[in-house]
């Protein structure tokens, strides 16, 4: 049994991109899901869809290159950990990387980027980076 879903996700994600894969295939859990749709409208992967095979359910992500054939994610890190929570206050979580990098954060009003949560005045529990 796997302990973290959202860790195993971002290192296939880092490692398809690595290797220059056009898809990879996580496993299926809701917050994964959410942070996909983080990704997607923040640029950093193409599109996802959930498959159903055989009653259990994947995650199929097409990866996003460049015109030089290189990854659009230069980064992708896992921030809060099972043996370490890390949570935020909206301030704290306005911006990374000079504003060119996302984190994103799991908050009451659902799992939403650092520049949604700080215009929502939300914190709370920041799942990963990427840029």
């Amino acid at each position: 049994m796997m302990s973290d879903i959202i860790a195993d996700g971002l290192t296939r994600i880092r490692n398809a991109a690595a290797r220059k894969l056009d898809t990879t295939t996580l496993l299926y859990s809701k917050l994964m899901a959410n942070v996909l749709e983080v990704f997607k409208t923040k640029g950093y992967i193409e599109s996802y869809k959930v498959e159903d095979k055989d009653k259990k359910q994947s995650i199929v992500v097409v990866l996003k290159y460049d015109e030089n054939g290189n990854s659009v994610i230069n980064e992708i890190k896992k921030l809060s950990k099972p043996g370490r929570r890390d949570y935020k206050g909206f301030k704290e979580a306005k911006s990374f990387k000079n504003g060119y990098g996302t984190i994103v954060v799991s908050t009451s009003k659902g799992v939403i980027a650092n520049d949604e949560a700080y215009k929502n005045k939300v914190g709370g529990e920041v799942i990963c980076s990427i840029w």
